[in-house]
């Protein structure tokens, strides 16, 4: 008996290593997969001189991180500072505004033209596009369906 011609093999052996790899790296056939979930929404709610609360969206894992470091006493600037949009709650009800998501962020010192209660904001005494309660704490992180 003849030994096989190495040309024979190279087609199966190509086709088992092909078949190979898709099952170690999951090409297989496409299989009908479930809806994804919706990421959880993350707010922070504050209090600002120990009277008053408001919640702000935390938009991305670095704010996330950063508030949840606040929660745990770490020294980090500590300032919600945001853009006001005025007429809708978001999250933050009872109050008609809410602070723009994609303007969040956290400071160690601000204007004083943007500090003061959310109730300030909710009457327009403070009159500033940017709203930036020096006196706020952060008192919770909670999770919302997306």
């Amino acid at each position: 008996m003849e030994p096989l011609a190495p040309n024979r093999w190279r087609r199966p052996i190509m086709v088992a290593v092909v078949a190979a790899l898709m099952v170690i790296t999951g090409c297989g056939p496409a299989e009908p997969t479930s809806p994804s979930a919706t990421p959880a929404v993350r707010v922070a709610t504050f209090r600002v001189a120990d009277s008053e609360t408001f919640r702000v969206e935390l938009a991305t894992p670095e704010l996330v991180a950063h508030a949840e470091k606040l929660l745990a006493g770490e020294d980090v600037a500590a300032i919600p500072v945001g853009r006001v949009v005025r007429g809708d709650p978001g999250p933050n009800e009872p109050w008609t505004w809410h602070l723009d998501p994609a303007t969040v962020a956290f400071a160690d010192a601000t204007t004083e033209v943007c500090d003061g209660l959310p109730s300030y904001v909710e009457d327009e005494t403070i009159t500033s596009d940017d709203y930036c309660p020096w006196s706020a704490k952060i008192v919770s992180i909670e999770s919302f369906p997306g």
